[in-house]
C-alpha cells in the first residue's frame, strides 16, 4: 500500500503511540512519511545571535509508512483497490458499505 500514499492524502495512524490520530501527509521520504499534527517532538534551539534568545521548536517527525493507512471522510482506515477504467486510466477505489468510492485516478493516458 505504500506506493499509493502521496503528499496531500488524508491518513490515519494504525500503530504506535499516535494510534487513531488523523492528518494530512506533508512529505514522503522513502519509507517514512511526515503527517501533519502527528508525532510532534520538541527541539531546543541554542541562541544564534547576541541579541536573540534560545527557543523550543515543535516539529513533526517521520512515521514509518507501514503505520499509516489511507482513510475515508470519517477518519476510518480503508483498504484501497486498483482497477482500470474503460478509458485505460488506473484508479484507486475503496468499498464503503455497498458503494464503491473513487479515491484518486493514478495514471492518465495522454
Amino acid at each position: 500500500m505504500s506506493k499509493w500514499i502521496r503528499k496531500g492524502d488524508k491518513v490515519v495512524i494504525i500503530a504506535g503511540n499516535e494510534r487513531g490520530k488523523t492528518g494530512e501527509i506533508l512529505s514522503v521520504r522513502g519509507d517514512k512519511v511526515i503527517v501533519q499534527g502527528v508525532n510532534i517532538r520538541k527541539r531546543h534551539m541554542k541562541r544564534r545571535a547576541k541579541v536573540g534568545s534560545g527557543e523550543i521548536i515543535e516539529m513533526e517527525k517521520p512515521v514509518h509508512i507501514s503505520n499509516v493507512s489511507l482513510c475515508n471522510a470519517d477518519g476510518k482506515p480503508v483498504k484501497v483497490k486498483v482497477r482500470f477504467t474503460s478509458k485505460g486510466e488506473k484508479e484507486l477505489y475503496y468499498v464503503d458499505g455497498q458503494s464503491e468510492v473513487i479515491h484518486r485516478i493514478v495514471k492518465k493516458t495522454a
